[in-house]
């Protein structure tokens, strides 16, 4: 009878450790650009988010045909400035179903979220700005900025 060996000898894991060593060095570099297009779709998304929420809040305001200064959605109630949600907590950032991984800032009549973890977040981010006038919509500052995401 033979003696039969079992096990991996050093040249197969010599070559098996080659072979992922390889794989690693161009699946890391794939893998962090992923991060990278994952925060710009959230700043898209978030930018349509602020498009449809204005469409809808203003939806309401005419609809109720009294010129309210508030409207109701999803039980929040939400600040109107010239028949669109202003930029004030009560305002847009109400409307939004969800902002967590954005950080607003408001300077004047307009509101900026950023995204966090952005390597340059100033250059990662969407701002509303609320209407000027009557009978002028509000705006999403379109295209986003996703120099820095």
């Amino acid at each position: 009878m033979r003696n039969r060996q079992t096990g991996f000898t050093l040249i197969e894991l010599v070559v098996v450790i080659t072979i992922l060593g390889i794989l690693a060095a161009f699946a890391i570099p794939r893998f962090t650009q992923l991060d990278s297009q994952a925060r710009i779709a959230a700043v898209s998304a978030l930018a349509g988010s602020l498009q449809s929420a204005a469409a809808l809040a203003h939806a309401q305001y005419l609809a109720s045909g009294t010129s309210p200064a508030a409207v109701n959605m999803d039980g929040q109630a939400i600040t109107l400035t010239n028949g669109y949600p202003d930029q004030t907590a009560t305002g847009i950032q109400n409307s939004l179903q969800d902002i967590s991984g954005f950080t607003p800032t408001i300077v004047g009549t307009t509101v900026t979220f950023t995204k966090n973890g952005a390597p340059t977040p100033a250059t990662c981010a969407v701002s509303y700005t609320a209407s000027p006038a009557l009978g002028t919509p509000a705006a999403v500052a379109l295209p986003v900025t996703t120099a820095g995401c």
